[in-house]
């Protein structure tokens, strides 16, 4: 299975609301349940109206379209970085999994899930 760098510094917020949000930034994973309106972005694009915010993470997607057949692909990964204590912030779209870790943990990551057989793609950006 292929791992895809994502060379964006992200930051996970809470917003008043989304009308800030800038829709048109390569990523922005929204989130809305009755208790809060969250929103995870590339740091430089958080919005003005955030009522909480925590920055500092990067992020890979698993490479592909994954298909919702497909099971264990996320618990697996999880589980090896949960072996190497990196905690992990995930969001599943329709089409695969974003993983984020703290920025200070992400060569740590990559370095963990190359040795456990993940082939990394972008691995020659620099973080």
């Amino acid at each position: 299975m292929e791992i895809k760098r994502m060379d964006y510094n992200f930051s996970v917020c809470k917003v008043a609301d989304y009308s800030l949000v800038k829709l048109d930034s390569e990523y922005s994973f929204i989130g809305k349940t009755d208790e809060e309106k969250s929103l995870v972005c590339i740091t430089e694009d958080v919005p003005s109206n955030v009522t909480e915010r925590e920055d500092g993470w990067m992020a890979f997607r698993i490479q592909g379209v994954l298909d919702f057949s497909m099971i264990g692909i996320l618990s697996e990964i999880s589980g090896i970085l949960a072996e190497n204590k990196i905690g992990i912030f995930v969001i599943s779209t329709y089409n695969t999994d974003y993983v984020l870790t703290k920025k200070e943990n992400y060569q740590r990551v990559l370095d963990v899930l190359n040795r456990a057989g993940y082939k990394i793609a972008g691995d020659e950006l620099n973080v």
